[in-house]
């Protein structure tokens, strides 16, 4: 077997790059997690070993390499009112649904096996470093990885690692930053929540794409209006990025799997939909919530809502008020409301804030102040 056969095999399954790297472990990161210990602690509550993941022996026992796959995962466009709300990266993740790209991945495993290689998809090791590594890309201050080749240079593309215990000499690697020195930070500077303190570091916790699935309890105060109209995941500093440009004039085709499905991310119906919606239309799409976490995907769009500053939402926004239970989603229906403003959502307000205690009746205070 010829690293040759492995990248024609890769291309006609319609991956747009590969690369192969050793198996050495990732010395560096073991550095960086041990410095940021305290941010990164939400990971192993998780269920996320990290530190297990930087050695892929640990993984797969006898590994020699890996490869690395790349897919552009913006290759058709999406329906702007999904885009506003949702990261790019999730609208047509078919991970749960075992759809096309879950199909090709599979297969590329099976010409491995069927040519005495074993193989092993790792979801826990630097997936972007590793990337780099197998010469594929470069860093973005953002963070992302951005591709030497494909979508015109983007960060619009998903690399996914495939240990193997069969030896390929590596490719040389490009592991550093690739942004010009006249972008002026610019994903830094509008970064909304100040997640991004600097070239190459993020505080995950101040993220939106973290806080949208993973932020504890009600979203605090100061990051409410900052969040803006994202409900799952954040596309902010991709979007500002001067290295994405060439592929966002780009006229793409409509990905019409995504289209179909729109009417069901209708933020309405989400406000209001019951686990069983949930379970069926939701979460096969955008898993990183579980069946029990509805009241944050409800939270969320009740915040998104309010930052729309649209009063068409204060009727169902007073709906959802009467219909939940939780104190957190009641909280920032509140809060939306406050934001929103006019004199029907004072009046609403002031009558919610009569039958209210704990929590619901501090954010409709607060909301009242607005006014």
């Amino acid at each position: 077997m010829q690293k040759s056969d492995i990248i024609k095999k890769a291309l006609e399954l319609g991956f747009d790059d590969i690369g192969f790297t050793s198996a050495e472990p990732y010395d560096s990161q073991k550095e960086i997690l041990t410095s940021r210990k305290e941010e990164y602690a939400w990971v192993c509550e998780k269920g996320m070993d990290l530190k297990k993941g930087l050695d892929p022996k640990n993984i797969l026992p006898d590994a020699k390499s890996i490869v690395v796959l790349i897919d552009v995962y913006f290759r058709e466009s999406f329906p702007t009112e999904l885009e506003g709300h949702f990261g790019r990266a999730y609208l047509d993740d078919d991970r749960m649904t075992k759809g096309q790209l879950y199909q090709r991945i599979k297969a590329f495993r099976g010409f491995l096996r069927d040519n005495g290689i074993n193989s092993k998809v790792p979801f826990n090791i630097p997936h972007r470093l590793t990337a780099t590594r197998a010469g594929l890309g470069t860093f973005g201050k953002n963070n992302f990885f951005y591709s030497n080749k494909v979508a015109r240079k983007s960060s619009w593309i998903t690399p996914i690692p495939i240990i193997i215990n069969h030896e390929f000499t590596p490719d040389k690697p490009t592991i550093e930053v690739g942004c010009p020195n006249w972008c002026k930070n610019t994903c830094i500077i509008s970064c909304p929540t100040g997640a991004l303190r600097k070239p190459r570091t993020i505080d995950p916790r101040k993220c939106i794409s973290y806080l949208t699935y993973y932020g504890d309890g009600i979203t605090p105060y100061e990051l409410r209006e900052p969040m803006g109209l994202y409900i799952y995941g954040c596309d902010r500093c991709q979007n500002v990025c001067p290295r994405n440009q060439a592929w966002l004039a780009k006229e793409l085709p409509i990905n019409k799997r995504v289209a179909t499905k729109a009417d069901d991310f209708d933020l309405i119906g989400l406000l209001r939909m019951n686990k069983k919606y949930y379970k069926t239309k939701i979460w096969p799409h955008m898993f990183y919530m579980s069946f029990n976490d509805i009241w944050r995907w409800k939270m969320n769009v009740a915040r998104a809502m309010g930052n729309t500053l649209d009063n068409k939402y204060i009727p169902d926004l007073t709906a959802a008020f009467n219909e939940n239970r939780d104190e957190r989603v009641k909280g920032m229906i509140a809060w939306a409301l406050g934001r929103i403003g006019g004199e029907k959502s004072k009046n609403t307000l002031e009558t919610f804030l009569l039958d209210s205690d704990g929590i619901v009746h501090e954010e409709i205070e607060y909301a009242l102040e607005k006014f």
